[in-house]
């Protein structure tokens, strides 16, 4: 190895190393997010819990973005359009999850979830061997859900894998707006437009109880949960790969676990860690053999 090659190499682990820290702190932002997010619950309800944290992200986002009537005005309807399409699609994937890890554990909801990024890996799949990787899924979520045991919550179920569909389709309309806006201005469009959507359903189940100390956990709960992790993926981004990106991210179910075990005391059967390691390597295998 030349004197180049060393330098280029130690250059790479330069820049790589804390972009898989930023990362991982982004993936435990989400996770302990979700979790302290379910203290709501009690007060507004899983969907009244997604709207007011809806309403502070989109709020932080617009005083990020600062964005102006003359500039909208300059945007393409068909730009716009999109970002509003993300926003409302966030807010179903928001309120879908929250609904259902108020009825499932946390790592079986977000391994459920996951099959929609995957199954779009998936899809994008290059070789034979990406054949492997929706069985080796399939066989993770029938060891985190039992069904044979009956014991299973079939809404909560619904609700994660309702959820896992505006995931997939998240990551598409990301990719559009990431393409058509610089920045964080598509989500000072994209933030608005999901309150606005989530107000549907979540505004009669928070309005009963309001109170200035929900008012003030679902604000830092926002930055939580997307402020923070969005921040941190987006640093991480200039950094690496999209590939490596995706394949770090594939981790999400197995930090799920351990914040659920940590934090909200879900502790899990040795069949269900194994459920979680099937549908992570299935995700990275996915990744590793996938395109944009």
């Amino acid at each position: 190895m030349t004197a180049v090659d060393v330098a280029t190499s130690t250059a790479r682990r330069q820049r790589t190393a804390p972009a898989v820290a930023l990362i991982l702190g982004s993936m435990l932002s989400v996770q302990v997010g979700a979790a302290a997010s379910t203290r709501l619950f009690d007060d507004v309800g899983p969907a009244g819990t997604a709207w007011l944290r809806g309403c502070w992200a989109a709020l932080f986002f617009i005083v990020i973005a600062r964005p102006s009537l003359r500039w909208l005005r300059a945007q393409s309807r068909r730009d716009l359009a999109g970002a509003v399409a993300l926003g409302a699609v966030s807010a179903v994937m928001s309120v879908s999850f929250f609904e259902s890890i108020a009825r499932i554990p946390l790592a079986t909801a977000v391994a459920l979830e996951f099959l929609g990024p995957l199954s779009l890996a998936v899809l994008r799949r290059t070789g034979r061997w990406g054949l492997l990787w929706p069985v080796l899924a399939l066989a993770g979520v029938l060891a985190l859900t039992r069904p044979w045991s009956g014991g299973i919550n079939l809404a909560g179920v619904l609700f994660a894998l309702v959820a896992a569909v505006c995931w997939a389709g998240y990551i598409l309309l990301t990719q559009r707006v990431g393409d058509s806006f610089s920045g964080v201005k598509g989500l000072a469009i994209a933030m608005p437009a999901s309150a606005v959507a989530a107000a549907v359903v979540g505004l009669p189940q928070a309005l009963p109880g309001l109170s200035w100390a929900v008012l003030a956990q679902s604000a830092w709960l926002a930055l939580l949960l997307p402020v923070l992790p969005f921040a941190l993926e987006l640093l991480a981004l200039r950094r690496l790969t999209v590939a490596a990106f995706g394949t770090l991210m594939c981790l999400e179910p197995a930090f799920a676990l351990g914040v659920g075990a940590t934090l909200l005391h879900q502790t899990p059967q040795p069949l269900q860690v194994l459920g979680v390691a099937f549908v992570v390597t299935a995700g990275i295998g996915a990744q590793r053999t996938g395109h944009r």
